[in-house]
């Protein structure tokens, strides 16, 4: 099989040149073994990483080597083109045994170093060869561009590209060593319209592959697009001033909302200043909920709402979504304002404005949210009273606990009345051991690059290679910047399916050493001080009704005012459905919370 087909291979791999010398047995059991190398490549694409790896490394090397040592028939880029594949070679094969992630970058250049040589086989052969080498040099172009304009699908895209390259090259050496058995049994050449018949079809061959070509060009182009316009913006409202004001809790800026508002609401962006988990001053984004018609200045209860779980990304922020300040979102929020509640839903830091987001870490939750109640304070049309209760969900209920723990230190101008734990990932350590321990899967590997790489950007002692493999680092880091809402999360689940079994993500235990230790310091242990409602559904797949079981159990024991409620038949996110039966009771409670009514104590009602 001749012909720029051959010499866009050799571009590639040394062994078509070493091939054409082997005996036709010989060439027929390398190509056996080089197929079934390729399919390893193509069906386990980072268990196989490192093969991939020495294996495009020592091919490009000699390759380079050779054409450095012949003419070259297109002069001066030739000679580049062999520098530049010794050099990608050498780089592939030291970077080996220091770790994947760069790897699967320097593969991408080199097919986009391939893609520009390859335009250089159009200069000579039949039309059918030269359209193919013009349409095979833009395609690995392409597809080296979008490797590298998405970091943690280079190595699944590299190593599927180049392991079909290597199915291909050992299908062309079966096929000729198959063709070079049956010319040697043959006594005579094939006539002349036998061989008039082979050039047709190979002509109607490189036509249809230059068609498969194109159009895979376009798929991956529209694929990429599709990803990019399903990515939230993050607008300019986000991007703090520099410097920042050394107080916490301080209005930077506020503007109106782009999403829908609540029956009797209005809804209004902030960006102001809290401080992180380490203590820093940071930048946060959320939006405050006022009733709307107030003429009169009337000062008024807060209710802090502490969101699940929407990603750590930047644009996973809430208050970029269209929903968020909805009751689809927020249970009971048009009877709050009905009420006369203002309503302060934080985004956190790392999500809207520029920063870590404290995923699952108490103190930076708590903070976010005090300060954002601090900041509300001074938008237009708002009058707080200094009483607060603080409601959370999932996620959220973490952080709602954590911040009626450090209230009184931390703010002690504002009163926390009552807290809400919804259905809450109160124990990160215990969630940990329980979702570990039931095997992997495409969703788990992301939660946990979501709790990993916060949890590595704010703890010095918690490193990332202690729990995560060399070629998956990159991967891992890639997943926590897109959010669960945007298209571009099917690449993190699809990176995810491509670990096999016995090369996972991750490695160690994910619940030992220096992240185990962080993860039980942030349990959501209290004290409280203040009432606590307590609700879940017995049903819930995300955090087990035992551990809500065992939190309410753990309350009882430290004294805390609890008012338990567990529902049957209900989700982890059925509990927030506005027709769910939890709403009024939380709103109901919550007022009572604000009268300075006597909260009902299901602790004592139980032990009595």
């Amino acid at each position: 099989m001749g012909g720029p087909g051959d010499t866009r291979l050799r571009q590639v791999s040394i062994l078509p040149r070493l091939a054409s010398r082997v005996p036709p047995w010989w060439l027929l059991a390398g190509g056996a073994v080089i197929l079934l190398l390729g399919l390893l490549l193509v069906t386990r694409p980072l268990t196989s990483l490192a093969l991939l790896a020495g294996y495009v490394g020592a091919s490009a090397i000699a390759s380079g080597v050779l054409d450095l040592t012949r003419p070259h028939a297109h002069r001066w880029w030739g000679s580049l083109s062999a520098v530049l594949w010794i050099l990608g070679g050498l780089a592939v094969l030291l970077w080996l045994g220091r770790g994947l992630d760069s790897v699967a970058n320097v593969i991408a250049l080199l097919l986009v170093v391939g893609g520009l040589v390859s335009f250089a086989d159009a200069l000579r052969g039949r039309i059918s060869e030269r359209v193919l080498a013009v349409v095979w040099g833009a395609a690995q172009l392409a597809f080296g561009v979008f490797a590298l304009s998405w970091p943690d699908v280079t190595t699944l895209v590299t190593a599927l590209v180049f392991g079909v390259r290597t199915v291909a090259f050992g299908v062309a050496l079966v096929v000729r060593a198959l063709r070079d058995l049956g010319s040697a049994d043959r006594a005579t050449p094939p006539p002349p319209a036998a061989a008039r018949r082979a050039v047709l079809w190979a002509d109607a061959g490189r036509w249809a592959l230059s068609v498969v070509l194109v159009g895979a060009v376009a798929a991956g182009w529209s694929l990429n697009d599709w990803f990019e316009e399903g990515a939230p913006v993050v607008d300019g409202f986000y991007s703090a001033p520099d410097p920042l004001p050394r107080a916490p809790g301080v209005l930077l800026r506020e503007d109106g909302f782009a999403g829908r508002e609540p029956a009797g609401g209005d809804v209004r962006r902030i960006l102001y200043t809290t401080r992180d988990a380490a203590g820093r001053i940071v930048p946060a984004s959320g939006f405050v909920i006022f009733p709307e018609g107030q003429e009169t200045r009337t000062l008024r209860p807060a209710v802090v709402w502490a969101h699940g779980t929407t990603g750590v990304a930047r644009g996973c922020a809430p208050s970029l979504t269209d929903s968020a300040a909805t009751k689809w979102a927020i249970p009971g929020v048009d009877d709050a304002l009905a009420r006369g509640w203002v309503v302060v839903a934080p985004d956190f830091p790392g999500q809207g404005a520029d920063g870590v987001f404290p995923y699952l870490i108490g103190r930076g939750e708590a903070h976010a949210a005090l300060d954002a109640v601090r900041a509300a304070r001074a938008v237009q049309g708002v009058d707080l009273d200094g009483k607060v209760a603080v409601w959370g969900h999932s996620q959220g209920g973490h952080a709602a606990m954590w911040t009626s723990t450090i209230a009184d230190d931390y703010a002690p101008e504002l009163r926390i009345v009552g807290t809400a734990a919804l259905a809450p990932a109160a124990d990160p350590l215990a969630l940990a051991r329980v979702l570990t321990a039931g095997g992997g899967s495409p969703e788990l590997s992301v939660l946990i690059s979501w709790v990993l790489v916060p949890y590595s950007e704010t703890y010095p002692d918690v490193e990332l290679p202690d729990y995560v493999t060399a070629g998956g680092r990159q991967i891992v880091r890639e997943m926590t910047m897109r959010c669960p809402t945007e298209p571009g999360i099917l690449v993190s689940v699809l990176a995810a399916l491509g670990v096999s079994e016995d090369r996972p993500l991750y490695r160690g235990d994910l619940t030992g050493g220096a992240l185990g230790r962080r993860l039980a310091q942030n349990a959501a242990d209290g004290p409280l001080g203040s009432p606590v409602f307590l609700a879940w559904g017995r049903d819930d797949e995300v955090i087990p009704p035992g551990l809500q079981r065992r939190l309410f159990s753990q309350l009882c024991d430290a004294g805390e005012q609890v008012r338990r409620l567990e529902y049957r038949g209900i989700h982890h996110q059925d509990l927030l459905q506005p027709r769910a039966p939890m709403a009024p009771m939380l709103v109901a409670w919550t007022q009572a919370r604000f009268d300075g009514a006597r909260p009902v104590d299901d602790c004592r009602a139980e032990a009595g």
